[in-house]
C-alpha cells in the first residue's frame, strides 16, 4: 500500500448548505456511499477540480468561487488496500440546480453536519474540516459582506456543536465550549452586528446541550437565509427598471439587482480591496453596468439620470445612523444634492441593539506604501446620517430610520443568553 493515490474533492456550498453526492455503481469505490464531487488528480488539482465539478454537476464558470483550498488528508484504507492523498475545495456556488452525472445515484444539499451522521467515503469530514469556515477566516474575510459572514460564523458553531455531539460531550462541556466560541465570533468583526445579532439568537435559542446547539445554529443559518432573500426581494421590486448607482459588495444588494431589471447600474470600486469590481463583474450578464472610481461618485451622480442610490450596511444604529464601507456617506451626500434618493436593503438583524460604533480600519499600504514618515488613515467604514437615508428595506418592508429604535430593543433582548 505504499502507493499513493491523490484524488479531488470539492465541496460545494449554497446559502450554507453543502451538496452530497451517493456513489452509484458506475464508480470504482465505495459505491452507494455519500461524499463531495470527487476525481483523480490525473495532473493539476486546482485545474482537474473544476472538471470534475463540471462533469459531476454542470456548474462552470462565474456559477463557481473557489473559496479555499485545504491541506491534503491522508486516507488510508486498509480493506480496499488504498492509501488516498484527498485534496480539499469548498466552492460557493449560485445556483442549487445541478445535473448530476451516472456517477451518482442522487444528491442532496443538506447541512455540512449530516457528514457526521451519513455512510460517508472514508475521511470526508477531516476533509471538510480543513475547508470549513473558522473564526480566522470570518476576521480576515474583506471580499464578502456582513450577511454572507453571518451565516459562516452559525456554521462554525453549528459544526462544533456537531461534533462535540458526536463525542457524546456532557451538556455542561458543550455548552461551556459553544459558547466560548460564540463569544469570540461576535467580536470577530465588531462592525458587523448582524453577526452579533445572528450569533445571539442562536445561543438564545438553544438549550444547554450540544443536539440543540446544533439545531439552534442550523435553524439559525435557514432563517438567516430567509430574511436575505426577503430583504432582497423587496429591494427588487423597490428598483424596478431605474438606474442604479451602488458601490462595496452587499449580498442583499446583488441578490436584489439580480431580480430587478435596473436599465443601468453604476459601480462604484469600493478602495481598498475593490469589492466593488468583483460586483460589476457579477452583474454583467443582467444588463448595463459601469464600474466607476469612488471619487467619480459625485459627478456621476451629477451628470447622469441616475434614478436611486442602492446600498447595504454592515450595521444601522439604533437612531438610525448607517454604518457601511467607506464612501456610502459621500455618496448619500451627493445624492442628496442632485435630489436622488438612498434606499439602504438590508434585514432587520442588521440594526445594532447599542449606539456602539466600530469603524475597522485597512492596511496602510493601501494607501501609502512609501518610505516617508506619512500618517495614514484608511478606514473600511464610515456612518451615514438618517436624515441622507430615505429608505431602509428590510425583509419587513421599508422602515423609516425613526422606526429603528424598536427593532433594536427587539435584538437587546437576544443577548441575554450571556448575562
Amino acid at each position: 500500500m505504499d502507493e499513493e493515490t491523490h484524488v479531488v474533492t470539492a465541496f460545494c456550498r449554497h446559502d450554507g448548505l453543502l451538496l452530497l453526492c451517493r456513489r452509484s455503481e458506475h464508480v470504482g469505490t465505495y459505491v452507494g456511499r455519500w461524499g463531495g464531487v470527487s476525481g483523480f488528480a490525473e495532473d493539476d488539482p486546482d485545474e482537474q477540480v473544476r472538471i470534475e465539478i463540471r462533469e459531476e454537476t454542470g456548474l462552470e464558470g462565474d456559477a463557481i468561487e473557489l473559496v479555499r483550498a485545504g491541506a491534503t488528508v491522508d486516507v488510508v484504507d486498509e480493506d480496499a488496500d488504498r492509501h488516498w492523498v484527498v485534496h480539499p475545495y469548498l466552492f460557493d456556488v449560485d445556483d442549487c440546480d445541478v445535473t448530476p452525472s451516472e456517477e451518482h445515484e442522487t444528491t442532496e444539499w443538506v447541512h455540512a453536519t449530516e457528514i457526521l451522521r451519513r455512510d460517508c467515503v472514508p475521511g470526508l469530514w477531516t476533509a471538510y474540516e480543513r475547508v470549513a469556515p473558522s473564526v480566522r477566516s470570518v476576521t480576515a474575510d474583506g471580499e464578502h459582506g456582513a450577511a454572507s459572514l453571518s451565516v459562516r460564523a452559525l456554521e462554525v458553531l453549528r459544526d462544533r456543536a456537531a461534533v462535540l455531539r458526536d463525542e457524546d460531550a456532557s451538556p455542561a462541556a458543550a455548552w461551556d465550549e459553544v459558547a466560548d466560541l460564540a463569544r469570540r465570533l461576535r467580536t470577530a468583526r465588531p462592525s458587523m452586528a448582524v453577526l452579533e445579532n445572528r450569533v445571539n439568537r442562536a445561543m438564545a435559542t438553544a438549550e444547554r446541550d450540544a443536539a440543540s446547539l446544533e439545531s439552534a445554529a442550523m435553524d439559525g443559518i435557514d432563517r438567516a437565509v430567509r430574511v436575505d432573500v426577503d430583504a432582497a426581494e423587496r429591494t427588487a421590486a423597490l428598483v424596478g427598471d431605474r438606474t442604479v448607482l451602488t458601490l462595496s459588495r452587499s449580498g442583499t444588494v446583488l441578490r436584489a439587482l439580480r431580480a430587478a431589471d435596473p436599465s443601468t447600474v453604476f459601480v462604484a470600486e469600493s478602495r481598498p480591496e475593490r469589492e466593488g469590481v468583483g460586483v460589476a463583474e457579477a452583474l454583467l450578464e443582467e444588463g448595463p453596468v459601469t464600474l466607476l472610481t469612488d471619487a467619480a461618485v459625485g459627478h456621476v451622480l451629477a451628470t447622469e439620470d441616475v434614478d436611486c442610490v442602492l446600498v447595504g450596511a454592515d450595521a444601522v444604529l439604533p437612531d438610525g445612523h448607517v454604518m457601511n464601507k467607506t464612501g456610502t456617506r459621500l455618496a448619500a451626500l451627493a445624492a442628496a444634492h442632485e435630489g436622488v434618493p438612498v434606499f439602504v436593503a438590508c434585514a432587520t438583524d442588521k440594526v445594532r441593539a447599542d449606539d456602539v460604533v466600530n469603524l475597522e480600519s485597512g492596511r496602510r499600504s493601501a494607501v501609502y506604501d512609501g518610505d516617508a514618515a506619512l500618517s495614514v488613515t484608511n478606514p473600511t467604514f464610515d456612518v451615514t446620517p438618517p436624515h441622507l437615508v430615505d429608505a431602509i428595506v428590510t425583509e419587513r418592508g421599508d422602515v423609516d430610520p425613526a422606526a429603528i429604535g424598536d427593532v433594536a430593543a427587539e435584538l437587546a433582548d437576544l443577548a441575554d443568553w450571556d448575562d
